[in-house]
Protein backbone atom coordinates (compact mmCIF):
# COMPACT_ATOMS: atom_id res chain seq x y z
CA UNK A 1 0.00 0.00 0.00
CA UNK A 2 1.62 3.25 -1.11
CA UNK A 3 0.99 6.75 0.26
CA UNK A 4 -1.36 7.93 -2.51
CA UNK A 5 -3.60 4.89 -1.99
CA UNK A 6 -3.51 5.44 1.78
CA UNK A 7 -4.65 9.04 1.23
CA UNK A 8 -7.53 7.74 -0.89
CA UNK A 9 -8.50 5.38 1.94
CA UNK A 10 -8.43 8.30 4.37
CA UNK A 11 -10.77 10.15 2.02
CA UNK A 12 -13.11 7.16 2.04
CA UNK A 13 -13.07 7.23 5.85
CA UNK A 14 -13.93 10.95 5.79
CA UNK A 15 -17.16 10.35 3.82
CA UNK A 16 -19.28 9.26 6.82
CA UNK A 17 -17.42 11.70 9.05
CA UNK A 18 -18.58 14.56 6.82
CA UNK A 19 -22.24 13.47 7.03
CA UNK A 20 -22.12 13.00 10.79
CA UNK A 21 -20.50 16.40 11.34
CA UNK A 22 -22.80 18.16 8.82
CA UNK A 23 -25.94 16.99 10.63
CA UNK A 24 -24.39 17.29 14.10
CA UNK A 25 -25.79 19.41 16.89
CA UNK A 26 -22.71 21.59 17.18
CA UNK A 27 -23.38 25.31 16.65
CA UNK A 28 -20.66 25.44 13.95
CA UNK A 29 -21.47 22.05 12.41
CA UNK A 30 -21.44 23.37 8.84
CA UNK A 31 -18.05 25.01 9.33
CA UNK A 32 -16.62 21.78 10.70
CA UNK A 33 -18.20 19.84 7.84
CA UNK A 34 -16.63 22.26 5.35
CA UNK A 35 -13.28 21.66 7.07
CA UNK A 36 -13.70 17.88 6.68
CA UNK A 37 -14.62 18.39 3.03
CA UNK A 38 -11.58 20.65 2.51
CA UNK A 39 -9.33 18.04 4.13
CA UNK A 40 -10.71 15.42 1.75
CA UNK A 41 -10.15 17.72 -1.21
CA UNK A 42 -6.55 18.43 -0.22
CA UNK A 43 -5.81 14.73 0.28
CA UNK A 44 -7.12 14.25 -3.26
CA UNK A 45 -4.71 16.87 -4.60
CA UNK A 46 -1.85 15.42 -2.53
CA UNK A 47 -2.39 11.83 -3.57
CA UNK A 48 -2.52 12.78 -7.25
CA UNK A 49 0.61 14.88 -7.03
CA UNK A 50 2.54 12.27 -5.05
CA UNK A 51 1.46 9.46 -7.37
CA UNK A 52 2.56 11.35 -10.48
CA UNK A 53 5.67 13.00 -9.02
CA UNK A 54 7.07 9.82 -7.46
CA UNK A 55 5.77 7.43 -10.11
CA UNK A 56 3.43 5.69 -7.66
CA UNK A 57 0.42 5.42 -9.96
CA UNK A 58 -1.22 2.04 -9.46
CA UNK A 59 -4.23 0.31 -10.92
CA UNK A 60 -5.73 0.23 -7.43
CA UNK A 61 -5.19 3.97 -7.12
CA UNK A 62 -6.81 4.66 -10.49
CA UNK A 63 -9.95 3.01 -9.12
CA UNK A 64 -9.75 3.97 -5.43
CA UNK A 65 -9.05 7.68 -6.02
CA UNK A 66 -12.12 8.45 -8.15
CA UNK A 67 -14.28 6.19 -5.95
CA UNK A 68 -13.33 8.19 -2.87
CA UNK A 69 -13.90 11.47 -4.72
CA UNK A 70 -17.31 10.45 -6.03
CA UNK A 71 -18.53 9.08 -2.70
CA UNK A 72 -17.48 12.26 -0.91
CA UNK A 73 -19.03 14.53 -3.52
CA UNK A 74 -22.23 12.48 -3.61
CA UNK A 75 -22.46 12.61 0.19
CA UNK A 76 -21.95 16.38 0.20
CA UNK A 77 -24.55 16.99 -2.51
CA UNK A 78 -27.07 14.74 -0.73
CA UNK A 79 -26.48 16.56 2.56
CA UNK A 80 -27.00 20.02 1.05
CA UNK A 81 -30.10 18.75 -0.73
CA UNK A 82 -31.58 17.27 2.47
CA UNK A 83 -30.74 20.58 4.16
CA UNK A 84 -32.88 22.35 1.51
CA UNK A 85 -30.04 24.34 -0.04
CA UNK A 86 -30.32 22.90 -3.56
CA UNK A 87 -33.14 21.19 -5.47
CA UNK A 88 -33.47 17.40 -5.66
CA UNK A 89 -33.02 17.37 -9.45
CA UNK A 90 -29.36 18.35 -8.93
CA UNK A 91 -28.74 15.11 -7.03
CA UNK A 92 -30.54 13.14 -9.73
CA UNK A 93 -28.41 14.69 -12.50
CA UNK A 94 -25.23 14.14 -10.52
CA UNK A 95 -26.17 10.54 -9.70
CA UNK A 96 -27.08 9.68 -13.30
CA UNK A 97 -23.84 11.17 -14.60
CA UNK A 98 -21.78 9.32 -11.98
CA UNK A 99 -23.65 6.06 -12.60
CA UNK A 100 -22.89 6.36 -16.32
CA UNK A 101 -19.23 7.09 -15.49
CA UNK A 102 -19.08 4.10 -13.16
CA UNK A 103 -20.65 1.75 -15.68
CA UNK A 104 -18.33 3.07 -18.37
CA UNK A 105 -15.30 2.55 -16.15
CA UNK A 106 -16.41 -0.99 -15.32
CA UNK A 107 -17.03 -1.74 -18.99
CA UNK A 108 -13.68 -0.33 -19.99
CA UNK A 109 -11.89 -2.21 -17.24
CA UNK A 110 -13.42 -5.45 -18.49
CA UNK A 111 -12.59 -4.69 -22.14
CA UNK A 112 -9.07 -3.27 -21.89
CA UNK A 113 -8.11 -4.02 -18.26
CA UNK A 114 -7.73 -0.32 -17.45
CA UNK A 115 -9.70 2.87 -16.89
CA UNK A 116 -9.37 6.32 -18.42
CA UNK A 117 -7.14 8.57 -16.31
CA UNK A 118 -8.47 11.96 -15.27
CA UNK A 119 -7.94 14.87 -17.63
CA UNK A 120 -7.76 18.65 -17.24
CA UNK A 121 -11.52 19.19 -17.75
CA UNK A 122 -12.34 16.48 -15.24
CA UNK A 123 -9.96 18.05 -12.74
CA UNK A 124 -11.30 21.55 -13.39
CA UNK A 125 -14.90 20.41 -12.99
CA UNK A 126 -13.98 18.62 -9.76
CA UNK A 127 -12.34 21.81 -8.45
CA UNK A 128 -15.32 23.98 -9.37
CA UNK A 129 -17.71 21.44 -7.88
CA UNK A 130 -15.68 21.46 -4.66
CA UNK A 131 -15.73 25.26 -4.42
CA UNK A 132 -19.46 25.44 -5.13
CA UNK A 133 -20.35 22.67 -2.70
CA UNK A 134 -18.04 24.04 -0.01
CA UNK A 135 -19.67 27.47 -0.38
CA UNK A 136 -23.13 25.89 -0.12
CA UNK A 137 -22.07 23.96 2.99
CA UNK A 138 -20.62 27.09 4.60
CA UNK A 139 -23.48 29.39 3.60
CA UNK A 140 -26.70 27.36 3.74
CA UNK A 141 -28.71 30.58 3.98
CA UNK A 142 -27.74 31.62 0.45
CA UNK A 143 -30.87 32.43 -1.60
CA UNK A 144 -32.18 29.30 -3.31
CA UNK A 145 -31.98 30.78 -6.82
CA UNK A 146 -28.28 31.58 -6.30
CA UNK A 147 -27.62 28.10 -4.93
CA UNK A 148 -29.46 26.55 -7.89
CA UNK A 149 -27.47 28.69 -10.32
CA UNK A 150 -24.16 27.74 -8.72
CA UNK A 151 -24.91 24.02 -8.65
CA UNK A 152 -26.22 24.20 -12.23
CA UNK A 153 -22.93 25.74 -13.37
CA UNK A 154 -20.93 23.06 -11.53
CA UNK A 155 -23.11 20.31 -12.99
CA UNK A 156 -22.74 21.73 -16.50
CA UNK A 157 -18.95 21.47 -16.16
CA UNK A 158 -19.16 17.90 -14.88
CA UNK A 159 -21.40 16.96 -17.80
CA UNK A 160 -18.91 18.54 -20.21
CA UNK A 161 -16.18 16.43 -18.59
CA UNK A 162 -18.42 13.38 -18.95
CA UNK A 163 -18.78 14.02 -22.68
CA UNK A 164 -14.97 14.19 -22.94
CA UNK A 165 -14.58 10.91 -21.08
CA UNK A 166 -17.29 9.32 -23.22
CA UNK A 167 -15.39 10.37 -26.34
CA UNK A 168 -12.20 8.81 -24.94
CA UNK A 169 -14.08 5.65 -24.00
CA UNK A 170 -15.50 5.29 -27.49
CA UNK A 171 -12.07 5.89 -29.01
CA UNK A 172 -10.26 3.41 -26.76
CA UNK A 173 -12.87 0.68 -27.08
CA UNK A 174 -13.09 1.20 -30.85
CA UNK A 175 -16.76 2.12 -30.89
CA UNK A 176 -16.29 5.54 -32.48
CA UNK A 177 -16.08 5.47 -36.23
CA UNK A 178 -12.92 6.99 -37.67
CA UNK A 179 -13.39 9.58 -40.41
Amino acid sequence: MNLPNLLSLIRLFLVPVFALVFFGDEPNAHRWAAAVYALAFFTDIADGWIARHFNQITRLGRVLDPLADKLMTFTVIICITVDGTIPVWAVVVFFLKEAAMGLGALSMYRKVDDVIPSNWLGKASTGVFFVVCAALVLFPEIPRHWATGLISFALALTIAAFVGYLWQYLTVTGRRKSK
